[in-house]
């Protein structure tokens, strides 16, 4: 038979504002989310649970599944549309409760913070599950630490949470991820999802991340250097920052609230002081998924991949911006094909000497169905008009290229 599980739950924010929803990692309670409160709260009405025998919710027995923790979260939410997210075991909940809701535009948005579809094979946990059983949480005390955090991190306050969870119900959830497989389902979710991964993390490496962000239409997939398991925490600012710049632009259409009566406008250009509206961000946002898709057609997953992992905080506004302006508003524009843009790219990377480049949209010339004769008929004409030695560097870059397939 399986569970019924009630799980404690708070709500803090504005009233009136959109419902989100968040959940927090295995062994940790609604706390975990308490550095991003403050930024989302100013826009969000957050509701935050804890799972079974983990803070305020009670102990449940075994037999439940990652679908039974989404019905109970389900339980939870009115009858509105609502973003949501979590952590870890959190995270699959997320994934569970949109793949589970079925009217269409209901899930605004989803979050999936050091997640997976599916945690490893389930041995391990099982095995986990028995310790516990055994010798109660605080066995894996010496463990938790190096997955959660990377070396040199002090997350006592975190590392804390473990002890007053249940030891049965914590068994229990180490049974919920040994059968846990979401992968099937993630075609199938529409909702804006943001992947972020921690680089050094051990619990949900970046290749299961991969498959998230590969698996879920137009997701957008940050990685956070310097940071474990519980990135949420280790690198708060970061992943707060991105976690808003997702959220924000789903915010449904609301009156602007201007500030105190008679208060000044800012001078200079008006667009540049002008608060963008919703609308506006949400353009940004289906731009960027524009762009996304343009820039895997042309590039390649591979090389997508590879920046997208590589991007960080420091990176990742610039990644945002080519994404958007280049391979939308530019490569999507309607008044020249795709063969006709790879010629006039390569002219131009020839022409600045951008041989990495270069080699990069060999490749995509190749994609978007130029043969290697007309790229060698591109390049001699760069000899005339870009100089005979920028020609001769490139027809190297080319051939090395077109050698290597």
């Amino acid at each position: 038979m399986t569970a019924q599980l009630t799980l404690h739950h708070r709500v803090d924010g504005p009233a009136d504002g959109p419902l989100l929803v968040l959940g927090p990692s295995l062994g940790t309670t609604m706390d975990l989310w308490r550095p991003q409160l403050p930024a989302l709260t100013e826009s969000w009405r957050v509701l935050r649970y804890d799972l079974p025998g983990h803070g305020g919710s009670p102990a449940a027995p075994a037999g439940f599944t990652v679908d039974t923790l989404a019905r109970a979260v389900l339980d939870l939410v009115p009858d509105e549309p609502f973003a949501v997210g979590g952590v870890s075991l959190g995270g699959a909940v997320a994934i569970a409760v949109a793949g589970t809701v079925t009217e269409p535009g209901r899930v605004r948005g989803l979050v999936l913070c050091c997640t997976a579809a599916r945690f490893g094979q389930p041995g391990p946990w099982r095995e986990r599950a028995a310790a516990v059983r055994a010798g109660g949480v605080a066995a894996l005390a010496p463990v938790l630490g190096s997955r959660w955090f990377t070396p040199g991190y002090d997350g006592g306050w975190v590392l804390d949470m473990p002890a007053g969870v249940d030891a049965e119900s914590y068994a229990a959830c180490c049974e919920a991820l040994a059968a846990c497989d979401l992968t099937g389902r993630l075609p199938a979710i529409t909702a804006p999802t943001l992947v972020v991964a921690g680089a050094d993390d051990p619990a949900t490496p970046l290749d299961q991340a991969l498959v998230l962000a590969r698996g879920i239409a137009d997701a957008h997939l940050v990685v956070v250097p310097h940071a474990a398991h519980l990135a949420t925490v280790q690198r708060a600012d970061a992943v707060t920052r991105f976690i808003t710049d997702h959220l924000n632009p789903l915010l449904p259409d609301r009156p602007h609230r201007d500030g105190p009566a008679g208060a000044a406008h800012s001078a200079g250009d008006p667009e540049q002081h002008r608060p963008r509206s919703s609308r506006e961000e949400k353009s940004r946002a289906e731009s960027w998924a524009a762009g996304m898709r343009t820039r895997r057609e042309v590039l390649g997953d591979a090389h997508v991949d590879r920046a997208v992992v590589a991007t960080t905080g420091f990176t990742h506004d610039f990644q945002h911006l080519i994404t958007r302006y280049a391979w939308d508003e530019i490569w999507n524009r309607p008044g020249l094909d795709r063969r006709t843009r790879s010629c006039v790219t390569l002219t131009a990377l020839v022409a600045h000497g951008h041989l990495d480049e270069l080699a990069l949209h060999v490749r995509a010339a190749l994609r978007n169905g130029l043969t290697p004769d007309e790229i060698g008929e591109v390049l001699l004409q760069t000899a005339i008009y870009c100089g005979v030695p920028a020609a001769n560097a490139a027809f190297a870059v080319a051939q090395r290229v077109l050698t290597e397939g």
